[in-house]
């Protein structure tokens, strides 16, 4: 009867502990992740948005074919489900959808849409409902404090840290070229406005070149015709224009339709996306801006991930044909969804602040197509960081980059003043 007894509680023991091992393993695994996101489909940023959302979807359709995504405490594969609105763009709109993810799909992890204007009024959302924000572009430098621990930035460097190279050319390559004066005009955005801010201090510490304009638009300005008329007037020897694409098409058709020139011209998205300026403003009206160089024209070479050759034919495969074109944002998006796959695979739960501690691990680990991950400690992006070009004519009508800060990746010298 010893020995029965003895047998029967062994029994026991064993099922508790297979038992046990379901419910840790398997039994209690939901039956998919949810991934909150919002895009815009329409209005002043939906060129930037809709390349991020489609590089983001690229990356979960490639997963869900896989069966899913590996997520550490479950110990297996589980499949995406993207939850994702439209936000036309609108800020209101956008606060709405936000706490419609949270509230009400009650997603497992929040990604805002693109840019700094739409990301803007989901920090405070995501940081009052303990959410972590995984922010895909939203570079505003004041997101990013020790007061907010529910915030991490993907897939570009911090607004702060984006125009380093264009001080640096003006304050050395371009003074010696005989850059002297320089006008500043931008949108008065989180994006734009922080670049502003760089750029002047950087110039006012060097002290070598003297700032004869600067002046802030709105976001939505879409004539700058008298702003130009303003600017040749300061009489410039460079112009940094900062913007979103909108700000720069009209910027610079207005230029070409006034019969203006300048002799060094900076201006955001003709190095982010390309085929959007040219296909706007036309390869004539490119030549010799000069723009970031960004991972959608640098092979860097990524330890996870496709590479920028793999990523385009299995983009151009997907999109065959589609309204929206690749560049920058496009690898966003995808950047976003490889550091969500290397922390799902290592967190030790779903806790918000375990992924974003899983995230924090990946810091100067983690290459992917986008550059080198690295976040300083309130979250920001202090990696990936986009050198400096120059458009000029590719011999075949129309544009390509030369690279030429910093000087270590230059591959050609810059053409001053343009022709």
């Amino acid at each position: 009867m010893r020995m029965l007894r003895l047998q029967q509680s062994v029994a026991t023991l064993v099922c508790l502990l297979l038992f046990s091992s379901v419910l840790t393993f398997g039994a209690d695994a939901p039956a998919e992740i949810k991934i909150g996101t919002l895009y815009a489909s329409s209005g002043a940023f939906a060129a930037i948005s809709m390349p991020v959302n489609y590089g983001l979807k690229l990356w979960v359709d490639q997963k869900n074919a896989e069966g899913g995504v590996m997520v550490k405490p479950y110990n297996k594969k589980i499949p995406i489900k993207l939850i994702a609105y439209d936000d036309q763009s609108s800020t209101a709109t956008a606060a709405t959808l936000y706490n419609q993810l949270i509230t009400r799909d009650k997603v497992d992890l929040l990604i805002s849409d693109s840019g700094s204007v739409l990301t803007s009024v989901a920090v405070p959302i995501a940081r009052d409902h303990k959410m972590l924000l995984i922010d895909q572009t939203g570079t505003g430098a004041t997101f990013f404090n020790q007061d907010n621990p529910y915030i991490v930035l993907m897939s570009d460097p911090v607004s702060s840290i984006w125009p380093k190279y264009v001080g640096e050319f003006l304050n050395n390559d371009g003074y010696q070229l005989g850059i002297r004066r320089v006008a500043i005009v931008y949108a008065t955005n989180d994006f734009t406005s922080t670049q502003a801010n760089a750029v002047r201090k950087s110039l006012k510490d060097a002290g070598k070149v003297q700032i004869v304009y600067d002046n802030g638009v709105a976001t939505n300005t879409s004539n700058y015709t008298v702003l130009l008329q303003n600017i040749r007037a300061a009489n410039p020897d460079a112009v940094v224009h900062l913007g979103y694409p909108d700000n720069d098409i009209a910027f610079l058709r207005n230029l070409q339709d006034g019969g203006m020139k300048f002799k060094w011209l900076f201006c955001i998205y003709p190095g982010l996306e390309t085929e959007l300026l040219e296909k706007n403003v036309g390869a004539k009206g490119l030549q010799y801006v000069y723009s970031y160089v960004t991972s959608s024209v640098i092979n860097y070479k990524p330890n996870f991930g496709m590479t920028l050759a793999e990523f385009k034919t299995a983009w151009n495969k997907k999109y065959a044909g589609g309204h929206v074109e690749f560049g920058f944002n496009s690898v966003a998006g995808y950047t976003t969804g490889l550091v969500l796959e290397k922390a799902l695979a290592t967190t030790d739960s779903m806790d918000q602040l375990a992924l974003r501690k899983a995230i924090f691990a990946q810091s100067g680990k983690l290459k992917t197509l986008d550059g080198d991950f690295m976040l300083d400690e309130h979250g920001a992006q202090i990696g990936e960081i986009t050198p400096l070009g120059q458009l000029v004519s590719d011999g075949k009508g129309g544009v390509k980059f030369v690279t030429v800060v910093p000087h270590d990746l230059a591959n050609g010298k810059p053409v001053y003043p343009a022709p």
